[in-house]
């Protein structure tokens, strides 16, 4: 299923590695947390410019102090760049021990929408709620759509704009990042 270009990072040249290099989605996915989302869709652009390549086997190999800096250097792949350098590098070797290398099987060989969320949710970094705007994401932005995806992604698989999932330029970044303010502010009335 044909699909837009990725506008997620507000970077040209990072968006572009996304709609390149479908392991930069996850990976961006992965550091989506206390860091702002299109900051972190940036990390696959960080990674490949700084490192060379995307190849998850190659990750997963590369020395950890030595990835550990390179995530480091300014700007940093995240805000804890430490411990999401530590963190991409167990993705990387998962995905190489489940998948070949291949992050694009974690999805193209789900049977079903709870097979999809499951899957997903074995990532590092994935809780139930990263992985259901996970399956959305797929589902909104790349056309994975296997049978109940809506029921595996929950209310991410509406349509508005709750999420990365929902993100396809700067006015949807805006109105996402206002949901997202609004759901911080009724949790905090509420005590």
């Amino acid at each position: 299923m044909p699909r837009m270009a990725f506008h997620i990072a507000g970077d040209p040249a990072a968006d572009q590695v996304l709609d390149e290099h479908p392991f930069a989605v996850v990976v961006g996915m992965m550091l989506d947390q206390q860091y702002g989302m299109e900051h972190a869709f940036r990390g696959g652009h960080k990674v490949l410019t700084r490192f060379g390549t995307l190849d998850p086997a190659a990750i997963a190999d590369a020395d950890p102090d030595e990835f550990t800096a390179m995530a480091s250097t300014p700007p940093a792949i995240h805000r804890f760049p430490g411990s999401m350098a530590k963190r991409l590098q167990e993705l990387a070797a998962l995905v190489v021990e489940r998948y070949d290398g291949d992050v694009t099987r974690l999805w193209t060989e789900a049977t079903s929408g709870r097979d999809l969320l499951k899957r997903v949710q074995e990532l590092p970094g994935f809780g139930r709620q990263k992985a259901q705007i996970f399956v959305a994401l797929l589902a909104k932005q790349l056309g994975v759509r296997p049978e109940g995806w809506e029921a595996a992604a929950g209310d991410y698989a509406l349509d508005g704009y709750r999420s990365v999932a929902d993100v396809v330029d700067g006015d949807t970044l805006l109105k996402v990042r206002e949901f997202k303010q609004a759901k911080k502010a009724e949790a905090k009335a509420r005590g």
